[in-house]
């Protein structure tokens, strides 16, 4: 299995993009428009995360920027129905955190703007992800650091009480950003104050 790829940039179009390796072997990888967008111009050294997806007719390469975007592609693959041409149009219309979100949030309206997705495919794709992806749909204030980690702490803490993912998330975004409360301990009693 490919897992990642490191080398020049060949081409980036909309039907994805060649990459060379220093070896000289040129992949062609299917990326979301989501990544194509933040990819370099052509000549450009890049690494890539990569998911290899295998089927009776075909052998594809899916690119990814971070490891958020790969574990959410690989996620969506293991709902019925979604193959990876379909994960990729759904990543191609959001970005992973909201993706994550809009499963997570059941909001159905979100997930039919994706090509090929209607509002049956959507409901089914809500029960049966919407579970898998909710630790990659927290985003919050401060990025990756130590007050981000905290932060998804909280929201599972909160989850495991009794509150909704959306409420909870709500609750310790709230706490990030009034300061204050640098531990997943700190950001889980100041969000309790507020509900």
């Amino acid at each position: 299995m490919i897992s990642r790829l490191k080398g020049i940039l060949v081409t980036r179009d909309a039907d994805g993009v060649e990459l060379e390796t220093p070896g000289g072997v040129v992949y062609e990888v299917d990326v979301p428009i989501t990544v194509l967008q933040r990819l370099p111009a052509p000549g450009s050294a890049v690494e890539l995360r990569t998911v290899q997806v295998i089927t009776d007719s075909s052998v594809a390469l899916y690119g990814f920027i971070d490891d958020l975007e790969r574990t959410l592609f690989q996620r969506l693959l293991t709902a019925s129905g979604v193959g990876g041409k379909l994960a990729l149009a759904m990543m191609s219309a959001y970005r992973a955190d909201r993706l994550a979100r809009a499963l997570v949030e059941k909001d159905l309206a979100a997930l039919q703007q994706v090509s090929g997705v209607g509002r049956k495919k959507a409901e089914k794709l809500v029960v049966e992800l919407s579970d898998k992806v909710a630790d990659l749909a927290v985003t919050l204030p401060g990025g990756e650091g130590a007050g981000a980690v905290g932060g998804q702490e909280a929201v599972k803490a909160l989850v495991a009480l009794g509150y909704s993912f959306a409420d909870a998330d709500h609750a310790v975004r709230q706490a990030m950003e009034d300061g204050g409360a640098d531990s997943a301990d700190d950001i889980i009693r100041k969000a309790l104050s507020y509900g």
